[in-house]
């Protein structure tokens, strides 16, 4: 490993283990799914004790946590060279919506143990609960990015309340994922280019006067569902 500068990068024994540990979870939880990896198996594999796994992780949830934010760095890392390529609303929207998908794919075998987890009372991974905020900031970052450099002709409160009401339409698209057992996932893209093309039709009509503050409001609420 190299620094910025060139030299070698200097890292403590404490920092090496907490990334071995990091990297035995995310590998786990991949191959494993949610249910089958413990605290205690990530540290017989990293060949530490569970109070040193402890020490750097509090609990599984912290683990999923650092999950999140990989899928979501990697979902950012893919999304952002596409953005770049064009200016169309609905092509950019889709461009945040089908890589967020492939980078859940690798955990597609075990996506249904998440839900089952995170929809549990005071989840801690749950996507809306405190813990959560790093990920969620980045997909919801996405979003923005995808509506402010987009060609439209959205009234500002339409374009600035958009990206809430897409970041939990990303949540449901997920969940459908998740129990989607159609080859590829295939169902839910087609539950996508529908809804975009539906999305495509439904914008225009946001510039009319009679329908400009209700569509608003309506995102305004479905915005608060978002912490």
């Amino acid at each position: 490993m190299f620094s910025s500068t060139g030299g070698p990068e200097k890292t403590t024994k404490s920092e090496r283990t907490r990334a071995l540990l990091r990297d035995l979870a995310l590998r786990s939880f991949r191959e494993r799914g949610y249910d089958a990896t413990t605290m205690r198996l990530i540290a017989g594999e990293a060949g530490v004790s569970v109070g040193t796994t402890n020490y750097h992780f509090a609990s599984k949830t912290d683990l999923v946590q650092e999950l999140y934010i990989e899928v979501q760095e990697r979902h950012r890392d893919a999304a952002t060279p596409l953005l770049a390529e064009t200016g169309d609303l609905i092509e950019r929207l889709r461009i945040v919506y089908t890589t967020g998908l492939d980078q859940l794919t690798p955990y597609h075998a075990h996506a249904a143990e998440f839900v089952s987890a995170a929809l549990a009372p005071r989840s801690g991974i749950n996507p809306l609960a405190p813990e959560s905020t790093s990920a969620r900031d980045i997909t919801e970052g996405l979003y923005t990015e995808a509506v402010a450099g987009a060609r439209h002709t959205l009234p500002r409160e339409i374009a600035a309340a958009l990206p809430r009401a897409l970041f939990l339409s990303h949540l449901l698209l997920a969940l459908s994922w998740a129990y989607d057992d159609s080859p590829g996932q295939g169902r839910s893209r087609r539950l996508l280019d529908r809804g975009l093309s539906l999305l495509g039709l439904a914008l225009p009509l946001a510039r009319l006067p009679l329908l400009r503050r209700p569509l608003a409001e309506l995102l305004a609420l479905i915005g608060e569902a978002r912490p």
